[in-house]
């Protein structure tokens, strides 16, 4: 249970949130016809006759996108409904060529199902909570209005007319800010390893419509209003923030809560009234004539089960087996490009324990350092896995490691080369480490002194001085106990 509250002059308030988020479904086609959907196209470039509303054109549903919105219903355990059906959503708007939406109200595709967040990256498993997931369904999305192409008119792209979407609506089970920006984090990680949504949020392919409402602690259900078009996980944070404080003042200064759609301005960091809030009826939805009920069959239904990948809380989970810390797990399951990057370490036979920290720090930081994605890495899982292993057999040791890896990203080249064409590898030869042990206690004698007599801090100085003598190539554990013995 959430603690998050907001103090207002009469008491304290919770918060009441419900996300219904827009996600374009990754597919070759849109939801009725074959026409493109490749982003940033010119205007009026990808749409046919169907998503223009040309008279006498039938819509034909698009099996792959039926397909992704059922494997996304498995990935979060949801009921899939075997019979599902299509609505119209009858309104007018200029970027509608239709005069209506194709929808599913009735008898969505999928039924309910749930989602785990955390809100502790530290330690995932010990801040979880189940958030309800009411329905998935698919729609076509409409066009866009341009109001900023000529003075005096708006211009209609048709682009996005009959662009698949499955939209997916949560119960009202957050109750903070941080849950809502742990659940759209979560859902975009989930659609990202399913493969049904790319969840590119700066692009419009996935956006969410934020429902909030506040209410005494133990009271009903407040009036919520609905914040539409949300494009990042820091703007539904913000806009739960903003909209939960209003709705608080409103209703200590007297006044009720209207139910309407909101738009955010994150340049003010508030939200405005757009309209009042249309209830189902208002928009006289009707089964679709054109389109018959879809039915899936079992054989079709075994194969989307059959083509979903490992999921992030499974390797989360399989990753914590190998030794990997929680927050570690949690780093490398966070994005799929992370986690397949690391499973292609493990395969070319990295130590898991080491390779995870060696990725989440060393490799993780210098791409930050960089400004490059886990993409763009100069360094392939394979040359890593190279590394490592010259870490682990003890041709390298830490610090020659670290010289080799920044020499690696800067020139491409595999580890092995860069220690045999720089000389890199790390010594053991216990005669030279002796000899170079015995001139750094020559050049210290005052050190030497205390730390015989006791001062035994010192140990790490002299162990400091004989790694500087050799370069660092020395091996670390011969020179300890090596520096042992003459030490006395």
């Amino acid at each position: 249970m959430s603690d998050y509250r907001i103090q207002g002059a009469t008491g304290e308030w919770e918060v009441v949130i419900g996300l219904e988020v827009h996600a374009q479904v990754t597919s070759n086609a849109k939801l009725f016809s074959g026409a493109a959907t490749t982003f940033g196209a010119e205007p009026n470039t990808q749409v046919s006759l169907v998503d223009a509303a040309m008279p006498g054109m039938l819509p034909v549903p698009n099996r792959e996108c039926i397909r992704q919105a059922v494997r996304t219903g498995m990935a979060i355990d949801a009921q899939i409904n075997k019979w599902s059906r299509f609505d119209r959503k009858n309104y007018f708007y200029a970027d509608l060529p239709q005069g209506y939406q194709i929808s599913q109200l009735y008898h969505p595709l999928v039924g309910e199902g749930a989602i785990d967040i955390s809100l502790d990256e530290k330690n995932p498993d010990a801040s979880g909570k189940r958030i309800g997931v009411e329905r998935i369904h698919v729609e076509q999305d409409a066009g866009k209005l341009m109001h900023d192409q000529h003075p005096t008119r708006s211009y209609v792209d048709l682009n996005r007319s009959g662009v698949a979407l499955m939209e997916i609506v949560s119960k009202p089970d957050m109750a903070s800010p941080a849950e809502a920006g742990a659940y759209v984090r979560k859902l975009r990680s989930i659609l990202r390893y399913v493969g049904s949504c790319d969840g590119n949020m700066e692009e419009g392919s996935m956006r969410a419509d934020v429902n909030v409402s506040v209410r005494k602690p133990g009271d009903p259900l407040g009036t919520r209003t609905e914040t539409k078009n949300v494009n990042s996980v820091r703007f539904v944070m913000a806009v739960v923030e903003q909209e939960a404080r209003r709705q608080v003042d409103v209703l200590e200064e007297g006044g009720r809560i209207v139910q309407e759609t909101r738009l955010y301005d994150p340049d003010r960091n508030e939200t405005r009234s757009m309209r009042s809030k249309e209830d189902a009826h208002d928009y006289r939805y009707f089964p679709d004539p054109d389109l018959l009920p879809l039915e899936l069959d079992d054989a079709f239904l075994a194969e989307c089960r059959a083509s979903l990948p490992e999921l992030p809380d499974a390797k989360r989970s399989r990753y914590q087996a190998l030794g990997i810390t929680p927050y570690g797990a949690a780093v490398l399951t966070a994005e799929v490009e992370n986690a397949r990057w690391f499973d292609t370490l493990l395969d070319a036979g990295a130590k898991p324990v080491a390779a995870a920290n060696w990725v989440t720090s060393e490799l993780f930081g210098a791409l930050n350092r960089l400004g490059k994605g886990l993409d763009e890495s100069p360094v392939s899982p394979t040359q890593a896995a190279e590394l490592l292993g010259l870490v682990a057999d003890g041709t390298l040791s830490g610090t020659l490691a670290k010289q080799v890896f920044e020499v690696m990203l800067e020139t491409g080249q595999g580890a092995g080369a860069i220690v045999e064409e720089r000389g890199l590898k790390q010594t053991s030869d216990t005669g030279a480490i002796e000899k170079v042990i015995a001139d750094v206690m020559a050049a210290n004698p005052n050190q030497l002194e205390q730390y015989r007599g006791g001062k035994e801090a010192l140990f790490g100085f002299f162990v400091g001085q004989t790694m500087k003598a050799m370069g660092g190539k020395a091996n670390p554990a011969v020179v300890n106990e090596l520096l042992k013995k003459a030490l006395g």
